[in-house]
């Protein structure tokens, strides 16, 4: 899609609110997913062996932490928290940020906007990542999914409207960029514009299809964007 639309998203944006895994991190990059997958689905057999079984065989950590919900309370809390320890391990060996990303969070903090992570992943994880890389100082907010409550990640808009509320601005006034239809889907139902990320081929025709308002290919498009568009 046309920078002139990527401009006029930016224009009208007060907030610009981050996914984490894709626009900023490879969370799994050096610790798999699919191995997570498998040590969680573990901790589920032990709470429920049927539900294990249906655990077994799931490549994404983030569907098994969706399947526990059939298992009530102890295995959420047991898949949660095992799950967050993953992800804390896996981005210290994700390796550096995407390329792009630190740039358009500068560009975002220095034009004036207020700047949020808003993520599936734990909140422990994002902070670990920002940490590590020496950028907690260029996001306000830092909205990771509700802890124990895996019906409320994306594309639920629990996250874009709590972080909306923090940094004190209307969901309309909010861009979340994404890299994935739940993404696109989550700001639809917050009121919020959305970039789709499309840093794989295969997702360009899908985060279209599913109403981004702008589909990008790489982040320092958004940078650029960003810099050209004082808030």
């Amino acid at each position: 899609m046309g920078s002139s639309k990527l401009s006029e998203v930016i224009g009208a944006t007060k907030g610009i609110l981050f996914d984490f895994d894709g626009p900023i991190c490879e969370v799994f990059a050096g610790r798999p997913a699919p191995g997570v997958a498998r040590e969680l689905s573990e901790v589920v057999a032990r709470h429920d062996a049927t539900l294990g079984g249906k655990a077994r065989g799931v490549d994404d950590p983030m569907e098994i932490l969706r399947l526990s919900t059939q298992g009530g309370e102890l295995v959420i809390r047991a898949v949660e928290e095992s799950l967050t320890k993953a992800e804390v391990s896996a981005v210290k060996v994700a390796g550096p940020p995407i390329p792009g990303a630190v740039a358009a969070l500068e560009a975002a903090h220095s034009s004036g906007r207020r700047v949020a992570v808003v993520s599936n992943n734990s909140t422990a994880c994002v902070r670990a990542f920002l940490m590590l890389h020496g950028l907690r100082h260029l996001v306000h907010e830092v909205i990771g999914r509700a802890a124990y409550w895996p019906d409320l990640m994306k594309p639920d808009p629990y996250s874009l409207l709590l972080a909306a509320a923090r940094l004190h601005i209307r969901p309309d006034h909010c861009t979340l960029i994404g890299d994935s239809v739940t993404d696109v889907e989550a700001a639809r139902a917050a009121g919020s514009a959305s970039i789709g990320f499309a840093n794989k081929q295969h997702k360009r025709l899908a985060l279209a299809e599913v109403g981004a308002d702008v589909v990008v290919y790489d982040m320092t498009t958004v940078a650029n964007a960003l810099m050209s568009n004082p808030g």
